[in-house]
Formats: structure tokens, sequence, C-alpha cells
């Protein structure tokens, strides 16, 4: 939930993806370069003990748009603790795969 967090994940996205195209929210689709990673906050998951919050988990939805719809960034963010593939599209001929992603 700490901003830290949240650029923590974008340079571990960046890595994996080996550029910089990694938006956390969606821009215009004239500002994006492919193939590109997409991330937003999902949800947080709060975890309670004697009426007290203790632990906050966020998930992200995580999208892969590639031209190639066998990109092999598709393995890397898949490879990620705790993410999970939730479902492919095709839009604009562009191949775009979903992800959710528990980081902490």
């Amino acid at each position: 939930m700490r901003k830290a967090d949240r650029l923590a994940l974008q340079t571990l996205l960046e890595d994996l993806l080996g550029s910089d195209n990694v938006y956390f929210q969606r821009p215009s689709k004239d500002l994006m370069k492919y193939p590109c990673i997409v991330y937003t906050r999902a949800k947080i998951n709060t975890r309670f003990a004697n009426n007290n919050s203790y632990n906050h988990d966020t998930q992200y939805t995580v999208t892969v748009i590639d031209a190639d719809p066998d990109s092999d960034i598709l393995e890397k963010v898949a490879a990620l603790p705790q993410c999970t593939h939730d479902r492919e599209f095709q839009n604009d001929q562009l191949n775009h795969n979903v992800f959710s992603l528990a980081f902490k």
C-alpha cells in the first residue's frame, strides 16, 4: 500500500520487460509503446487481530500487451510469486494477457 512498495513493483516489472514501457494505470494509447505492461491496484486485503488491522496485502491487475501472441514476457510474469493468469483477449491487433498479482 505504500508508494515504496509500488515503486518496487514498477522496477521489478521493468526488469522483466527489459524496458521502461511499464505503466501504472493506463495512459492514453497514443503515449504507450509496445510491448508493454500496464498494472493497476485491484484491491487491498487487510488482516485483523484484536479488532486492529495488522497486515495489508495489495493485489494488482497486471496486463501484458504485445503483438506477439507467444511473447516470452508471459512466462516471466507468470513465474512471479503469488501470480495467476486470469484471461486473454485481443484488441487493436494486440494480445492482452491479464494476471492477478499479490505484491508486498
